[in-house]
């Protein structure tokens, strides 16, 4: 029998680089999807606490066989309902991504959607990781709009972070890490077969402030890249630098307990 995989993300149901995900999954895993029914970046750990959160079962999205849900609230509310109310039974295995645009850095991660839809499940005692795939930084706001629309060597970049992706899920399942913990991977903007994946932390960046006056007495948000606080040659985003795959572990077992 095949392992079961319940897939989520940030960027909505209908990203394409999800859709990569999930048909690179299908030889190897029963897939289930409970995803976001609109983008919901930069979202972290947010739950849905006031009003009703509306769940549409939404098949034709997604090949036979997948079983797929639009969800009207963040990837944690996705997860978090799947898990609770949606699937008869627990799955293997609690996949997110893949994210248009890398989830590097301390900051970025703990703002990620994308990433607290993989801490959901490792909060369930599931094994769980998350996928992000770096984006060239001029392609990034026409794929982002086009919900992940991609041409030429980026597509083939995404379908290599896919399969990449799958095996890595497949190894995941083989060793877990211990619980409560999450799997975080980022892929270089030029992913191939031979890519070599490099266990690494995550990189100290001070992003300083993310917002710019727009008008008087309102404030946009706008991104920085930030300026690196700690070099590390085995940080994440040294590792995309080189080329490499990158591969941290995110221990949430640990918070609050003494070393």
């Amino acid at each position: 029998m095949k392992p079961h995989a319940l897939v989520t993300n940030d960027d909505g149901i209908d990203s394409i680089f999800l859709h990569r995900l999930v048909d690179a999954l299908l030889p190897d895993f029963t897939v289930s999807v409970a995803a976001p029914a609109f983008e919901q970046s930069w979202i972290g750990r947010a739950v849905t606490r006031h009003g009703e959160i509306e769940v549409i079962q939404s098949p034709s999205f997604f090949p036979t066989g997948v079983e797929a849900w639009a969800i009207s609230g963040t990837p944690s509310d996705c997860v978090n309902i799947a898990l609770g109310n949606l699937l008869p039974q627990l799955p293997d295995i609690v996949l997110s991504g893949i994210n248009i645009g890398f989830n590097t850095t301390e900051t970025l991660i703990l703002s990620s959607g994308t990433v607290a839809g993989a801490i959901e499940g490792a909060l369930w005692n599931l094994p769980a990781i998350a996928f992000s795939k770096c984006v060239p930084n001029h392609l990034f706001a026409n794929i982002q709009q086009s919900n992940g629309q991609t041409e030429g060597a980026l597509t083939d970049s995404l379908s290599s972070a896919a399969e990449h992706a799958r095996r890595i899920a497949l190894e995941t399942l083989k060793q877990p890490p211990a619980k409560g913990t999450v799997v975080n991977i980022n892929f270089p903007a030029s992913t191939n077969a031979d890519s070599p994946t490099e266990q690494t932390v995550p990189a100290k960046v001070h992003l300083g402030s993310l917002y710019a006056q727009s008008s008087p007495g309102k404030y946009s948000f706008r991104y920085s890249d930030g300026i690196t606080a700690e070099p590390d040659p085995q940080s994440d985003r040294e590792a995309l630098e080189r080329g490499s795959i990158s591969r941290s572990i995110l221990d949430f077992a640990r918070i609050g307990q003494r070393s």
